[in-house]
């Protein structure tokens, strides 16, 4: 028997790696010749940053950085070990968590320090990136990012625009061609998994913008303001991105990164599962195991085992699915590819000591899920 283990992490509680060395240490348990393959995933948000160094061998390093209202701080990145990728995510450099409630400021708030960490990761010689743009505080649409890797944002006066999502009202000019040459040589994958369009109704400034600060008057000059980016923009770099696909996603950043970057927006899971070769290692496969801290209804929408389970759906590979919680509604992911689910809680327990024993727990609930497996294998 053959099984591939391609869990997310357990958020809080164990990494995306040690989940799948607990699985397998369950599954040795039932059948101690098995073949086991560990692919530890993730799905673009939090975790994924870890899981792609750790599988890859490589690193997590520091860079110092502005946060988005100019602070200096230090952000990590990961370094894959193929030496060629690194992995951002915006949420370490300019994110919403990096700020108090009292700090969140949408009108001035600036991806500059995301520019900082790519710039570092340049230099480093990196070429191959991938971006998770998920929790951001700004609503620059990445020009702050543009700023710091060398363009010039201009106002009709030929001077430089301030920072911020306010300050691209007075945008006139986009001039790029001092921008960082090695940018041209690199590939830059974001992980994306909205599809908003940079402004109006369902856009950057109305459904995101609140939650970062925004009153009903800002929403309103902050749409504005990405208008009129996205006017100049196609004026001066020939891209119309202001209906694209994901153009609105982290306050824009989806449309300055395909704008500033050339960048291709994608499900963060499918980035994931194609830079693990998923595909590569279900050859053979009789059974796949997933899983991930809390599974419901929510999992469904581009969640890391449901991606799993498609691709295994593919190759007609059954997939069961082991979780922290089983919560509301989790019985859906049986329509999407996951045959069964399990919770590794057996009984009454606080979540400190469920995370303290998440190992020995996903150990236990995977020899029980397998031996209900083994003893359906002797009745056939």
């Amino acid at each position: 028997m053959k099984i591939l283990v391609a869990p997310q992490e357990f958020k809080g509680s164990i990494s995306a790696l040690s989940a799948s060395e607990a699985a397998k240490n369950g599954i040795l348990r039932v059948f101690p010749e098995a073949e086991v393959v560990l692919c530890p995933v993730a799905d673009g948000g939090d975790g994924t940053l870890e899981t792609l160094v750790e599988v890859s061998g490589g690193e997590v390093r520091t860079c110092s950085v502005q946060n988005p209202i100019g602070e200096t701080i230090q952000a990590q990145w990961g370094a894959m070990g193929d030496g060629v990728t690194a992995v951002i995510e915006m949420a370490r450099t300019s994110g919403l968590a990096l700020l108090s409630l009292d700090e969140r400021d949408p009108l001035n708030a600036s991806t500059y320090g995301l520019g900082q960490a790519i710039s570092e990761a340049l230099n480093e010689g990196f070429r191959k990136f991938i971006v998770g743009i998920g929790g951001s505080a700004t609503n620059d649409a990445g020009a702050g990012m543009a700023q710091a890797l060398g363009a010039n944002l201009l106002d009709a006066r030929g001077n430089t625009i301030s920072f911020g999502g306010a300050a691209l009202s007075s945008l006139q000019t986009v001039d790029i061609s001092n921008m960082d040459s090695r940018i041209k040589e690199s590939k830059f994958l974001v992980a994306c998994d909205v599809s908003n369009p940079l402004t109006g109704e369902e856009g950057a400034s109305a459904v995101y913008g609140p939650q970062k600060g925004a009153t009903p008057e800002m929403v309103q000059r902050l749409d504005d303001a990405l208008s009129n980016f996205a006017t100049v923009v196609k004026k001066d770099l020939k891209k119309d991105v202001a209906e694209m696909s994901g153009a609105g996603a982290a306050g824009g950043l989806g449309a300055g990164m395909m704008a500033f970057m050339g960048a291709e927006l994608k499900a963060g899971v499918d980035i994931v599962l194609d830079t693990v070769n998923l595909r590569d290692k279900l050859s053979s496969v009789d059974l796949v195991i997933t899983g991930e801290g809390g599974m419901d209804f929510q999992t469904i929408y581009n969640k890391a085992p449901i991606g799993v389970a498609r691709i295994a759906s593919e190759h007609n590979i059954p997939t069961i699915a082991i979780a922290g919680l089983l919560g509301s509604n989790f019985k859906i992911v049986h329509e999407h590819g996951i045959r069964a689910a399990t919770s590794i809680v057996n009984g009454p327990i606080t979540l400190e000591e469920a995370s303290d024993r998440a190992f020995e727990l996903i150990s236990d609930s995977v020899e029980e899920s397998l031996r209900f497996i083994s003893v359906g294998m002797d009745l056939v």
